[in-house]
Parts: structure tokens; C-alpha cells; sequence
């Protein structure tokens, strides 16, 4: 109970109010990276925000992500794509959740909670549905794994964090060891810049803090206020993105 006591009052030390306004549509998942913006809706349908209006795009995917190595994502089968001069092609493996956000390399994890990256070489020559795919197998199980130019974060089933560090174009395995954070989150994202957000069970957002290049695994965690129940997030270019639980868009800053 005592250690239950700390850790409520670790989350909740510390909140900014944020100012959202709501952007049309409806989508369950949205990914920003590099000033563009996609999602999906509950249909799998796919869309890019385009001056202010969404765009469908072809196909059918149940998680997207854009970012420094491209557009990818991956259908309601497990099957991985991503996207060559406008067209969908299809990649070699089978992931449930997939992230883009590294230095021009992919990670995701399977519908078992295997985790798998691909390096710069691997990721850039995808160019057509012959091109090989040489995915890396990471130890430990996790249901979301998300990436960006320094570090990857993940949450577990139990909702427990966790941090490889180290991690390159080159060797997206990073050090090969799993630093554990305290709290509990049920997704976690981290953009382009290395900013990480994510969701709680209880619906709340919360922004790590205290990243640097010398210390990628932060210091602590502040709570985003944002009124109603967020189901995900996604950060680029100092705005906030969320998707709230009845799919509403919503964009913070």
C-alpha cells in the first residue's frame, strides 16, 4: 500500500493545462512526424491531413505511422506496408503495431508482444514487394513500441515502461538492455524530436520529462490536463495531437 501511495502521488506531483481545440473527423489512432499527420478510423480507413482537410488514401490498415523512414502500417491481418511513390507494398513479416519514428528505421511489435526493429538499410530499400526485410528480434514482450532519433520506450500488458537505449540507424537493437521506468501507461509514443507522451488506463496523458541526449530516459513525469478520456497521442512540432475515446480529434498545445 505504501509503494502504491508513492507512486499515485509521483503521477499526479506535477500537471500543465493545455489549450485543445477540436479538429474534424473521427479516427481510433493517429501518428505525426515530420509535419504530416495520418490516422485511421474504426473502418481502417486511412488519411492524411492535408491543409486542413483530410484525405483518404487507398487501402485498409489498423495502425499507421509516418515519420524519418517513411509511411508504413499494417492491416487488421498483421501484414506490414509501406508506402512507394504512392503505392502500398507489401513488407515481409507480420506486426500488430508499428512506429517510424526512429532515425530512418521501423519497430513494432507482433500480436504475441514480440518486438522487432529494422535498420536505415533495411527500412530505406524497401522499394517494392520483392525487396527482403531484415527485421531484428528484441528480448522482452511488449504490446507498444515506439521510437525516435536516440531511444525507444514500450509498455508491457501490465502496463509497466520500459527504455532501450542507444538505438541508431545502424543497430536499432540499441544496448540490448531494457531500463525499467516507474509509472504506468498503456501506449507511449515518442516523436521525431524525442519527446515522449502516453496514455494511462484511466484515460490521462502524460509528457516525460527531463530528456537529453545525456540522460534519454528523463527525469519525470507531468500530467497533460485535458478534459475527457484520451485513448491516444501523438506529438510533433510543439502540438499535441489526441484521439479521446468516443474518437474525436483533438489538437493541444
Amino acid at each position: 500500500m505504501k509503494s502504491l501511495l508513492i507512486l499515485i502521488a509521483f503521477f499526479i506531483s506535477s500537471s500543465v493545462a493545455l489549450n485543445c481545440q477540436q479538429v474534424a473527423g473521427s479516427l481510433e489512432q493517429i501518428d505525426a512526424g515530420l509535419g504530416m499527420l495520418v490516422g485511421v478510423n474504426s473502418n481502417d480507413n486511412i488519411y492524411i491531413l492535408f491543409g486542413g482537410t483530410w484525405v483518404q488514401l487507398p487501402g485498409a490498415l489498423q495502425h499507421v505511422t509516418v515519420g524519418p523512414a517513411g509511411l508504413w502500417g499494417v492491416n487488421s491481418a498483421n501484414e506490414i506496408y509501406k508506402m512507394v511513390n504512392g503505392n502500398w507494398v507489401h513488407v515481409p513479416g507480420w506486426l500488430q503495431q508499428i512506429d517510424a519514428g526512429g532515425d530512418q528505421f521501423v519497430a513494432g511489435v507482433t500480436m504475441n508482444d514480440n518486438v522487432y526493429c529494422m535498420g536505415r538499410n533495411g527500412a530505406m530499400g524497401i522499394t517494392s514487394n520483392q525487396s527482403p526485410a531484415p527485421w531484428q528480434h528484441l528480448p522482452r514482450h511488449l504490446m507498444y513500441y515506439s521510437c525516435g532519433p536516440i531511444s525507444c520506450w514500450g509498455v508491457n500488458t501490465a502496463n509497466e515502461i520500459f527504455i532501450m537505449r542507444r538505438v541508431t540507424p545502424t543497430a536499432c537493437t540499441g544496448t540490448g538492455q531494457w531500463q525499467h521506468i516507474s509509472g504506468f501507461l498503456t501506449m507511449i509514443e515518442v516523436s521525431v524530436d524525442g519527446s515522449v507522451y502516453g496514455v494511462n488506463s484511466q484515460g490521462n496523458v502524460y509528457r516525460r520529462d527531463g530528456i537529453t541526449a545525456s540522460n534519454p530516459a528523463g527525469t519525470g513525469w507531468t500530467q497533460m490536463v485535458i478534459s475527457g478520456v484520451c485513448q491516444h497521442v501523438s506529438y510533433d512540432l510543439g502540438q499535441l495531437w489526441v484521439i479521446k475515446i468516443d474518437g474525436s480529434i483533438w489538437t493541444c498545445s
